[in-house]
């Protein structure tokens, strides 16, 4: 049978998951019953936020020319925070439908998937979405695609998504353009792996590309990593919903159950041969994802503790880019280190341990992995304040640095220079397209992960995208701040910040503390300190007894004698006294000051 394999790539919301919807709707083996918005989109989440989080698979059967096509479309996230899915759904295809929304043209995320089609040589077919709608520029996006790519403007496919129209016209065009997936059905065994998860009832899926050869049932295979074995127990590809087959040929992609109880027996990017193959070579992986962002994850009752290292574990085997540790801090007990690739990340993460296993997390602030230098040489990365060693021991601290391109109109460019000035950032590109700007910034990661984006959207009333990279790691002046309560150091508060930006955000910190520690009978300080030095105080006045109120009369040295008495009271009360933050302060001092 003829194959073809292609990713649908486009910013986020240019209406890739409307594209599958009505190519499954047409060629998909799917009873009109079963189909749905999104059908691509498992998860409830997914279909409330409108966006696709995980990259989802299915096998069309097209008649064309007397011939039968098997046509294998990837589904793909189009926020920033999942590239790295994008990335991996790449390499598994040949070429790509680069999508464009016509009423609003080219955005950060559509050029970036375009530069990694373009490194890994795929066939691109360009497609402006939404024609249909009165506010469709498809001229000016139509001169956009053909800058960017090079090509004449009659080679643009124009579809809507919603209503069907041009469906037909891609299909055809997939079959012409679109080369067939090399590799050999005569050669032994060799497969890749696209993507794992973790299912309740069918245990590890992994999603398979067959390079050469063909796998079948009941095949022993070897995973060339680790050299482990298992028998296949099923093999099939999602039409949408599974469809069981017997045999996976070259070419082809679907998913195979072998009896695998953890992720790592079969790492994402690692080749599968037949367990007799001795000398197989393995196929070119994916470089290994880094968390971007770091968390603590502290559970709001401290008897989850088991349950959500559970949950986190289940939730770690069907995303390969989450990753979590155990940790520990005086003031929240026992949690969870979790690295993430974004903010939106974090906040899906978070809200999946929510709906899926009814578990509450404090988090603490975000913060990115830094590095430093000692006065030994010796270079560490450091992902949360509490790992820095001692400061006479530090020679200097690096930052990792991001490249990042926004795609705003021209009327925003102003403020969006303004903003990116503010963050440090210092200007690399500009490039002016019909009516939008290109330009690119280097900018410190930890200012991009903080209020960044709202902040973007808010200079460009909702029209600017952005995309990055980080691409190095620069010597910095950082230093760590220290949140002190009654001269002892609150370690869940600590971060590590720009010199330029410690104080203001001390003085921020300290009075948002103020406004949840409840008042005691003695006067409580907080303090923002960096090192020995204070850089902001303040403090909570003590509840006062009138202790004169019990005197009906005589000479005023008996009511100074009384407060006198109070005074030295709360003096001794004040240095023996333990102020003990409430974790319901810390939930909501910790969500509020993200």
């Amino acid at each position: 049978m003829n194959i073809r394999n292609i990713a649908i790539v486009a910013h986020i919301d240019h209406g890739k998951s409307t594209l599958a919807d009505r190519l499954i709707e047409k060629y998909g083996d799917i009873s009109s019953r079963n189909m749905k918005e999104q059908v691509l989109d498992s998860m409830d989440l997914e279909r409330e936020r409108g966006i696709t989080i995980k990259a989802q698979t299915v096998s069309l059967k097209v008649d064309y020319n007397k011939q039968k096509y098997n046509i294998n479309i990837i589904d793909t996230p189009g926020h920033v925070d999942f590239s790295y899915e994008v990335s991996r759904s790449l390499s598994a295809c040949d070429g790509v439908l680069l999508l464009v929304d016509a009423t609003q043209g080219l955005e950060a995320q559509t050029i970036a998937h375009y530069n990694v089609a373009s490194e890994l040589g795929l066939k691109i077919i360009p497609v402006i979405n939404k024609i249909d709608l009165p506010s469709a520029n498809t001229d000016s996006v139509s001169s956009d695609l053909s800058e960017l790519l090079h090509i004449d403007k009659k080679e643009i496919l124009k579809v809507s998504a919603k209503s069907g129209m041009g469906v037909d016209n891609l299909i055809k065009r997939i079959i012409i353009d679109i080369p067939e997936p090399k590799g050999n059905l005569t050669n032994s065994l060799k497969a890749f792996i696209i993507d794992s998860w973790f299912d309740n009832y069918l245990g590890i899926v992994v999603l398979i590309k067959v390079v050469d050869g063909s796998i079948e049932l009941k095949n022993k295979i070897k995973v060339l990593s680790n050299k482990r074995e298992f028998i296949v127990d099923k093999l099939g590809t999602f039409n949408p919903e599974m469809t069981n087959l017997s045999t996976l040929s070259s070419g082809m992609v679907g998913f195979m159950i072998a009896s695998i109880k953890t992720l790592d027996s079969a790492p994402v990017g690692d080749t599968i041969v037949l367990a007799k193959d001795e000398n197989a070579l393995p196929l070119a992986g994916f470089k290994k994802i880094q968390p971007r962002v770091y968390s603590g994850f502290y559970p709001v009752d401290s008897n989850d503790y088991q349950e959500s290292k559970k949950a986190l574990d289940k939730l770690s085997l069907n995303d390969n880019s989450f990753t979590y540790e155990p940790e520990s801090s005086q003031s929240l007990g026992h949690g969870f280190r979790c690295g993430f690739l974004g903010l939106l990340h974090m906040e899906i993460i978070r809200e999946r341990v929510q709906r899926e296993y009814n578990l509450e997390f404090l988090m603490t602030v975000p913060s990115v992995t830094y590095r430093i230098e000692d006065k030994k040489g010796q270079k560490l990365d450091i992902r949360k304040p509490s790992d820095l060693p001692d400061d006479n021991s530090l020679k200097c601290y690096y930052e990792p640095i991001a490249l990042i391109s926004i795609v705003t109109p021209s009327q925003y460019l102003g403020s969006v220079i303004e903003l990116c000035t503010s963050k440090r950032g210092a200007q690399q590109d500009l490039i002016y397209r019909s009516n939008m700007v290109e330009i690119r910034y280097e900018i410190p990661l930890s200012e991009i992960i903080y209020d960044f984006f709202d902040t973007l959207k808010s200079a460009s009333k909702g029209y600017a995208s952005y995309d990055y990279d980080i691409i190095d790691y620069r010597e910095s002046k950082m230093l760590r701040l220290d949140i002190h309560v009654n001269k002892k150091k609150v370690d869940a508060l600590s971060q590590i910040l720009h010199k330029d930006n410690a104080y203001k955000r001390s003085k921020e910190l300290i009075e948002n503390l103020k406004k949840l520690i409840p008042r005691q009978n003695f006067e409580i300080t907080i303090q923002g300190c960096v090192g020995s030095k204070v850089l902001s105080s303040t403090s909570i006045r003590g509840y006062r007894k009138d202790v004169t109120a019990k005197l009906y009369g005589g000479d005023v040295t008996r009511k100074m004698k009384l407060l006198k008495k109070q005074k030295e009271g709360k003096k001794k009360m004040k240095k023996i006294g333990n102020v003990e933050i409430p974790r319901e302060a810390f939930y909501k001092f910790l969500s509020t000051s993200d």
